[in-house]
């Protein structure tokens, strides 16, 4: 995935989503220590990231594929739904039984067909290999897929065209499809930045698998950041092995501090995973100390039914 397969998937993507804006809050620069640019896309399309790679997906399938299917938690079900009906296709996604309701609706309302299944990976993919195997169609991942990483790819390449002299950028990591295409349009666009991955401690798949040196699948993640439960896919993990500083993890508490002092303090409504970021700065001061760090909000489908319970 080179530089130019990259612009041509922003050329694809940037008619259909929106040109997120990066946003400032002088209280968490002050509060941190450093100069903080959030690439804000909680106000994308769908309400996640998702979309980019999603339509620039979809945009390269043959004409002739009318149905396409996938599983996912929420956000990359909801884009693909987005997409499809969008480029006049059918959609069938295939979601875990505990996938939040907000997500759940959304998907419907886009007008895909849901199946529920089992919240593991195996049922996921039986599951859909099941649907399939009734109705023929093209399988869009949700992220180990290049056209999936090369349209996550342009949040970061935006963020970093719009805020100049970043020196760090951090993207929450579940299959790791935002951040492996973070980590590649930093390599292309801003060599010199480092690329850090945010990640629960109790989904924390990818920073062990990082740290090894090889893929330890996620078993029994149990985290409010539901569109971080993801085990890191293949490809992704040969992009971030490769390109990313280190991968840092933070406990529930620390999510929901950061997830309350955005809401509070920025005023603008993100979900769990995208909390994740502000909360790996949080609880490494030192490390990002004076610098000019990009947090990329991934997603702001929150479901407001649980935040009294995540209040303290």
């Amino acid at each position: 995935m080179n530089k130019i397969e990259i612009e041509r998937a922003h050329q694809r993507v940037e008619p259909h989503v929106h040109r997120t804006p990066v946003l400032t809050n002088s209280f968490l620069n002050e509060l941190i220590g450093a100069s903080l640019y959030f690439k804000a896309e909680n106000f994308q399309k769908v309400g996640a990231f998702k979309a980019r790679g999603a339509i620039n997906a979809l945009s390269q399938l043959d004409k002739s594929i009318e149905h396409v299917a996938t599983h996912s938690s929420g956000n990359h079900a909801q884009a693909l739904a987005w997409g499809a009906k969008k480029l006049g296709m059918k959609a069938t996604i295939v979601m875990p039984k505990n996938s939040p309701q907000v997500k759940v609706d959304a998907v419907k309302g886009y007008g895909a067909e849901i199946v529920l299944c089992k919240p593991t990976l195996e049922a996921r993919e039986s599951t859909l290999q099941e649907v399939l195997a009734k109705t023929p169609g093209k399988f869009i991942p949700p992220y180990n897929h290049e056209h999936i990483i090369c349209g996550a790819a342009t949040a970061a390449k935006e963020l970093l065209e719009d805020s100049k002299d970043i020196e760090a950028i951090i993207a929450p990591v579940g299959g790791g499809g935002l951040l492996s295409g973070t980590a590649l349009s930093s390599k292309h666009f801003a060599s010199s930045i480092k690329v850090y991955g945010a990640e629960p401690k109790m989904a924390d798949d990818a920073q062990q698998s990082f740290r090894v040196g090889k893929l330890i699948p996620s078993v029994n993640p149990n985290t409010i950041a539901d569109g971080l439960k993801t085990s890191l896919g293949e490809i992704n993990f040969k992009v971030i092995s490769k390109h990313v500083e280190d991968i840092l993890t933070v406990t529930e508490d620390e999510i929901k501090e950061a997830l309350f002092l955005i809401l509070e303090r920025m005023k603008i409504v993100v979900e769990p995973s995208s909390a994740v970021a502000l909360a790996v700065v949080l609880k490494n001061k030192e490390l990002f100390n004076n610098k000019k760090v990009g947090l990329i909000l991934s997603g702001g489908n929150l479901d407001l039914t649980q935040l009294r319970l995540w209040k303290k």
